[in-house]
């Protein structure tokens, strides 16, 4: 065990840079738009991803849903070319262009080879500026919505996390889910997207992120001559508040569908990265239930055989951050269950990791990190988050190195803070009794 320990402290070492650096440039254009470009010239493919603050949390709160049919309807028609002359033009080239949106934004995606840009970015400012939304595809699209939403009624995940999003975020654009309901998805019209649409897709609200084969000179020119006129609207972007401004109360909610197995979630709001507890509450997670070598895995699942998994999450976003504990087992299992997880919740609080439990998750999560960059497509989202959230381009430097310092103490420290069962709420999703 000692040998392994050095062994991962030698690699964390290794891995952790001497110096922070940019991993872009970044300029503000005339009409607001934050660009960042990450300069690639041995990657063919230039990735360009568009973000805006334009997600589920802006829905109007009698219209939840409007957001995301507004993105799903983005590539489908613009005064330009319909859907399927948009899906061709860019299929010919073999690039891609789609549109998808979250609780936080709208992200709108294009990747093409570097002899196919300019088309690319006709068809991107196409989409961003022109679309139509056709009257035809936004009820075909509305149908395809209250569909997957009946079906996911058969999902335990999705029906978990959507309880435990009213649960965590009571009052705040959060607790609905995304792509809303059935019932608020049937009522959406054409003339709401459109609104939604001229309000939201706004310059000042938008950072573009570039990556691959192009200068910041280049890019910079051919998007200005695409996004001109592209002005803001009169009135300020709105605004969201803090999804985490007071802890909810903790409760247990039990949901019955014809399954024959239990997925239970425990969850709490949390904190984002940009708070000093972060990277010991992250390390704290990995240890807790990050994977095979963790203690929810080793005690419940190899151990007890209780669950068929089991891991814990740190999650955070824009304006808020939730830690959930997950696990899936037997009907007639689920108090045992999370009562043994509870307990190494609450074990991490009372006593510091094992040295080896430390570097190990240390390590993971410093070797792991490049896995978020090695596309050009991840670059692009890794660039557009960490300007979302204020984190500073030199981003990912910092995590390794703010990862390496956490002690066994800082550990324990906040696991005391944030991983006390009675903070969380507890949904379970299981099987009728017969």
């Amino acid at each position: 065990m000692k040998a392994l320990s050095s062994l991962l402290a030698a690699l964390l070492l290794a891995a952790t840079p001497a110096g922070a650096a940019p991993i872009a440039q970044r300029e503000l254009l005339g009409n607001g738009v934050t660009l960042l470009v990450a300069e690639r010239s041995a990657i063919p493919i230039v990735s360009v991803s568009v973000s805006l603050r334009a997600g589920s949390a802006f829905d109007p709160p009698d219209a939840p849903g409007l957001a995301s049919l507004t993105a799903d309807l983005l590539t489908r028609g613009t005064a330009r070319r319909s859907g399927p002359e948009l899906d061709r033009a860019i299929e010919f080239v073999g690039g891609g262009l789609e549109a998808d949106a979250g609780k936080d934004g709208v992200m709108v995606s294009l990747a093409v080879l570097k002899k196919d840009l300019a088309l690319g970015l006709d068809l991107l400012a196409e989409v961003l500026r022109e679309p139509a939304f056709p009257e035809d595809e936004l009820k075909r699209r509305v149908a395809e919505v209250q569909a997957a939403l009946k079906r996911s009624e058969e999902n335990p995940e999705t029906v978990a996390g959507r309880e435990l999003g009213q649960l965590l975020y009571p009052g705040h654009p959060y607790a609905h889910p995304t792509p809303g309901t059935v019932e608020s998805v049937g009522t959406l019209t054409r003339e709401q997207v459109v609104r939604f649409h001229r309000e939201h897709y706004r310059p000042d609200a938008a950072v573009i992120a570039v990556v691959g084969d192009v200068t910041r000179d280049e890019i910079r020119r051919e998007l200005e001559r695409r996004l001109a006129g592209w002005a803001p609207p009169a009135a300020p972007p709105a605004a969201i508040p803090s999804a985490i401004a007071a802890l909810p109360p903790a409760v247990a909610r039990t949901l019955t569908r014809d399954l024959t197995q239990a997925t239970v979630y425990l969850g709490r709001p949390a904190i984002r990265q940009d708070h000093p507890d972060y990277f010991p509450l992250a390390v704290a997670s990995y240890v807790l239930g990050g994977g095979s070598a963790s203690r929810l895995y080793t005690r419940v699942r190899e151990d007890r055989g209780l669950a068929y998994s089991i891991y814990s999450s740190l999650s955070p976003a824009r304006y808020g951050a939730s830690f959930v504990v997950g696990l899936q087992t037997r009907n007639e299992a689920v108090d045992e269950a999370v009562r043994l997880a509870q307990e190494e919740m609450r074990r991490m609080g009372r006593e510091e990791v094992a040295a080896a439990e430390l570097e190990l998750a240390r390590a993971y999560l410093v070797g792991s990190f490049p896995l978020r960059m090695d596309t050009s497509g991840k670059v692009a989202r890794l660039m557009i988050a960490v300007e979302e959230h204020g984190l500073g381009l030199d981003y990912p430097d910092r995590y390794r190195e703010r990862i390496g310092r956490v002690t066994a103490a800082d550990v324990q420290r906040v696991s005391a803070r944030y991983l006390d069962p009675a903070q969380f709420s507890v949904v379970t999703v299981r099987g009728r009794t017969p």
